[in-house]
């Protein structure tokens, strides 16, 4: 690794204040899972000449529910939400998406907010030594394009229609589906605004914009979530699909329902045609779970190698709708 500057930021204007001095050219860490292996390969083009400790900062590993708000701070770790009671018990969705994510190692050092923050795990962009420079690094082609397309998008891609990378998220979609707010040092966002795709970036925040603490409301009554995982091992892998699902049911038939794909897109992938299939209905067999589950995919652009994903993306549907029954 190359040499950089540590800080210990002791409050969130401090850190702030850090970014705005390098310009662009610091990075935050908690807890380092992503960005020191990004730094160890340099697997970018540039490389951060400073970078900001979170986790000297009080009060950002909170996990309480407070009325009807969850309010989990970013550097709250995986492992703590997995295993709170209230997520657990009230927002079901969101522990299990924590205790799929990674292995136990890895959940007892990455946080929440890292997780949501993370950058994307395409092969060619994570090469070392920035041996693909890619669009995302600001380069002028998707080498996945034409070559091996196993794990990346089925429904298109972007930067100009180039970037076919997904999102690597499991917390993300989680989020998503209970209508989760996200609070920075600038503003607060739904969760399924604050994802984005630009060069080196996977969410909107600006170079001096950090999150500040995640709000889940309470779910209605008659609403359960569920979240599913599929990956090629239970343990440490990505996602190569994931999905959950929250499910309002009155008088045994669906009143509101929200379903996020994940892994498939290069961002969070909202399934709003699932959505429509089952409102209104009853979801007493397998029938209306699997034409969701048919819908979610109606509109997917499956690429040479990864057809398979499509498949798999309408099983989660599926599956998630009837773990919500």
């Amino acid at each position: 690794m190359k040499t950089f500057t540590h800080f210990n930021a002791s409050t969130i204007d401090e850190a702030v204040s850090l970014l705005k001095r390098y310009r662009g050219k610091a990075n935050l860490i908690a807890g380092g899972t992503d960005i020191l292996g990004k730094m160890k390969d340099r697997i970018l083009p540039g490389y951060p000449e400073a970078l900001i400790n979170l986790k000297t900062i009080p009060g950002l590993d909170n996990i309480s529910e407070e009325g009807d708000v969850l309010r989990i701070g970013p550097l709250a770790i995986l492992e703590d939400i997995a295993h709170n009671e209230t997520v657990r018990t009230n927002y079901g969705a969101l522990a299990e998406a924590a205790r799929r994510t990674a292995s136990p190692h890895l959940r007892e050092m990455g946080t929440i907010g890292g997780n949501i923050c993370q950058d994307i795990r395409c092969w060619y962009y994570r090469n070392s030594e920035n041996r693909f420079p890619c669009l995302r690094k600001g380069g002028g082609r998707c080498y996945a394009l034409k070559g091996d397309t196993r794990y990346h998008s089925i429904f298109g891609g972007s930067v100009e229609e180039g970037c076919i990378a997904v999102h690597p998220s499991d917390t993300a979609p989680a989020l998503i589906a209970l209508d989760a707010r996200i609070k920075t040092s600038k503003r607060t966002l739904r969760a399924e605004d604050f994802f984005q795709v630009e060069v080196s970036r996977t969410t909107v925040l600006e170079d001096d914009e950090i999150v500040t603490e995640i709000q889940v409301p309470k779910p209605e009554s008659g609403a359960k979530s569920a979240f599913l995982k599929f990956a090629l091992r239970k343990s440490i892998d990505f996602p190569i699909v994931n999905c959950a699902a929250k499910i309002t049911t009155k008088g045994g038939k669906v009143d509101d329902a929200r379903i996020c794909l994940n892994a498939v897109h290069v961002k969070p992938y909202r399934a709003f045609m699932a959505e429509e299939a089952i409102m209104g209905k009853a979801i007493d067999d397998e029938t209306s779970a699997e034409a969701a589950g048919n819908a979610a995919v109606s509109n997917a652009k499956p690429l040479h190698d990864n057809a398979y994903m499509v498949q798999a993306a309408k099983i989660m549907v599926k599956r998630a709708i009837l773990a919500c029954m």
